[in-house]
């Protein structure tokens, strides 16, 4: 492939669509326009196939079918963004009021995991992923950007140690390690991009720089396939772009519902299918991909 030539266009389809006995009605967004019915985000996979996914503005968690039928799993006063399932069955929340929450997905019951570190708090955490060996990579947005850019990538190990490892990201979003888990990879939102982060030996990061350089508005949620291609979703583009391992777009995925693509999972048999949630119409998208995901540490 020339680094001229564009990336291939694949098509998707939906997967699912949230109930109408599941919509939120009535209220205002920030701007003063009819707030949606709701704002899915968070998507991951379970070891039976099932599909969880959060609700932001709604403090919920759902669980969607391999039939895409939706089940409520959880409804708190929070707003739980990412999500991911730890291989003892354990549901870590990313919520941006409360910190990282755990879900117990028999009972629903929410519980406090990280609050902050130290004897604060963090300024609003946003995504995560784990490393096969049990530790937690997650983002800490807040309201940071290019006005303010001192949001971090914290890592908490598997034996209980918080570690911020960078705190100088204007608005860090969805995160991914490579395949060998020795680099990051992280959406940094108001920069439209999408930085890696290489790590020493001892755990630290060096000589972080950019990855890619996307057209605004900037990128969400990550995912990673088996062959360290890397997948952007792209809020606002309605689609999500898939780039190789030297940062060359490879493929664009291109919604057939709404534009507002933020977030990302493989799935589906053998990991072939790249679901997507569009958060401006309640809808869950899929795409058959040439490539499997990566597996996650769920599924160790």
């Amino acid at each position: 492939m020339s680094y001229f030539e564009p990336p291939q266009v694949i098509k998707t389809e939906v997967f699912a669509q949230l109930p109408e006995k599941f919509h939120k009605m009535g209220g205002e967004n920030s701007g003063g326009r009819p707030a949606r019915h709701s704002f899915l985000e968070g998507p991951s996979f379970d070891r039976d196939g099932n599909l969880y996914v959060t609700d932001i503005p709604y403090g919920r968690v759902f669980r969607v079918s391999t039939n895409g039928e939706f089940e409520l799993v959880a409804d708190y006063d929070g707003e739980p963004n990412g999500l991911k399932i730890h291989k003892d069955g354990r549901i870590f929340i990313a919520d941006h009021h409360h910190g990282i929450m755990l879900l117990n997905p028999d009972t629903g019951s929410i519980t406090s995991f990280l609050t902050g570190p130290d004897k604060q708090r963090f300024k609003g955490v946003n995504d995560l992923v784990f490393s096969s060996d049990g530790d937690l990579y997650f983002t800490d947005q807040g309201q940071t950007g290019l006005h303010d850019p001192t949001g971090l990538v914290y890592r908490y190990s598997a034996c209980g140690t918080l570690t911020p490892l960078l705190d100088t990201i204007p608005s860090p979003n969805g995160i991914v390690l490579n395949r060998r888990e020795n680099t990051i990879l992280v959406a940094v939102t108001r920069a439209n991009a999408v930085w890696l982060v290489p790590m020493t030996e001892k755990g630290g990061v060096t000589k972080a720089g950019l990855f890619v350089q996307l057209p605004g508005p900037g990128p969400d949620g990550l995912a990673m396939d088996e062959e360290s291609n890397l997948a952007v979703a792209h809020p606002g583009m309605g689609s999500v772009w898939i780039y190789d391992r030297k940062g060359v777009p490879i493929y664009q995925v291109k919604s057939c519902a709404g534009s507002m693509i933020t977030n990302i999972a493989y799935g589906g048999k053998n990991r072939r299918f790249l679901f997507m949630t569009d958060s401006s119409t309640g809808s869950i998208l899929r795409a058959e991909m040439p490539t499997p995901g990566r597996v996650m540490y769920s599924h160790l």
